[in-house]
């Protein structure tokens, strides 16, 4: 199905397609159940993608990337998704990814040649800092408790942040933090880049968690003491953190819907060459109505979550936020692939619980999904909100309904 995708989105695709193919997924066989790859891989993964014209198709020619349209980039994650080491070797990679985009669209010109630039080349890593333990920020971020006062030129920073993704390995962190403590959160916050290397950050742990490590990002957490940086290192403007964060959290949304939805497209494919090969009770299990009939339930959720992620991200592209439309993709994509991926090691058997197939790594990368990014129940808080908005006008069509 092309989904209506532009000539370009098609052949960005296809690109992708064969390299994930004939470079990506041979080199992941041999991850399976495994840590990252040395980082000598990798490298040579990024040169080829470069070779393939598939290296970082959604940023600016300017600052290293293919400078392509975000609704024409969309098939190409989900290609990517289809292995674990497909993002990184394309470098749409989360956190990068999303953290790239919020440079291109706010940052200053010094911070994109500093920050953005070394980014989409693979030089230096990123990480973004939101959310904080116990009574801090998490699914309500108006919890948010660290805090960044001015000194004269600096900002100095206190607080305690952590599921950091991939915290550990970055050379800057986007942190969000209170300016403005009078201020409601949503008016009252800023987004500051910290290199990690500042005085009065430390680094406390990684913390242990389901799911594979062959992206090698890992989740941290960091205590902000006293940690000083210069007022340029403002991201955007000051107090407009949670501004930013929407604007930077609705593409990365529907990326990682389409990151999943392709790593859920070849679980499916998995089940389905393993079914046709596999004969039990007389027939291949292929010809068995009921997995036949589970399969295609699973290929047509998964077409909606495309369809609706393609809307999605229309409307973004005609400079609408697209909240509930975003929120509806992310809570749908999710429980779908989860539930494909589910389904596929059911037909698989004893074989797909093995780490001799990626279908029990993407079993424990997908449970993530229903949670980063915004958990469920926090998006379909935003749909029913929706929903009922302006209800009260069609109170008068229940004003002749009997009383009992």
């Amino acid at each position: 199905m092309r989904y209506h995708d532009s000539p370009e989105a098609t052949e960005l695709a296809e690109r992708a397609s064969e390299f994930v193919d004939e470079v990506v997924i041979p080199e992941e066989r041999g991850l399976l159940g495994g840590g990252p790859p040395d980082v000598d891989v990798i490298a040579d993964l990024r040169e080829e993608a470069k070779d393939r014209s598939v290296y970082c198709p959604q940023i600016d020619e300017e600052y290293g990337g293919m400078g392509l349209d975000f609704r024409d980039v969309l098939p190409l994650f989900e290609e990517a998704g289809r292995s674990l080491l497909g993002p990184t070797a394309m470098r749409v990679d989360a956190p990068d990814e999303g953290n790239m985009h919020t440079l291109e669209l706010v940052g200053t010109e010094e911070q994109k040649q500093e920050y953005l630039a070394p980014l989409v080349s693979g030089d230096i890593r990123s990480a973004f800092a939101m959310t904080e333990p116990r009574d801090g920020g998490g699914s309500d971020p108006k919890m948010l408790s660290t805090t960044a006062e001015l000194d004269g030129d600096e900002y100095v920073i206190d607080g305690h942040k952590w599921w950091t993704t991939q915290g550990r390995h970055a050379d800057v962190l986007l942190t969000m933090a209170i300016t403005d403590p009078e201020a409601h959160p949503y008016n009252g916050a800023s987004i500051i880049l910290v290199p990690t290397d500042a005085d009065g950050l430390e680094f406390v742990r990684d913390i242990p968690h389901l799911g594979p490590d062959m992206d090698g990002h890992g989740h941290s957490e960091f205590v902000f003491d006293s940690v000083r940086v210069p007022r340029e290192n403002l991201l955007g403007e000051e107090h407009a953190g949670f501004t930013i964060a929407q604007q930077r959290l609705g593409p990365a949304r529907l990326t990682h819907c389409m990151r999943f939805s392709g790593m859920a497209s070849r679980a499916l494919d998995v089940a389905k060459a393993y079914m046709s090969d596999r004969n039990a009770f007389g027939t291949s299990l292929s010809n068995k109505q009921s997995l036949r009939y589970e399969i295609a339930d699973a290929e047509t959720e998964l077409h909606g979550a495309r369809t609706m992620v393609r809307h999605a991200a229309a409307e973004i592209t005609r400079g609408e936020e697209a909240r509930v439309p975003v929120s509806m993709s992310k809570i749908f994509t999710a429980n779908v692939a989860q539930n494909a991926i589910d389904l596929a090691i059911q037909c698989c058997g004893g074989a797909g619980m093995s780490r001799d197939l990626p279908l029990a790594d993407f079993y424990e990368a997908v449970r993530a999904f229903r949670l980063v990014d915004g958990a469920d129940e926090v998006h379909k808080r935003v749909i029913a909100r929706d929903s009922f908005d302006g209800a009260v006008e069609h109170l008068d069509e229940l004003e002749n309904l009997p009383t009992f």
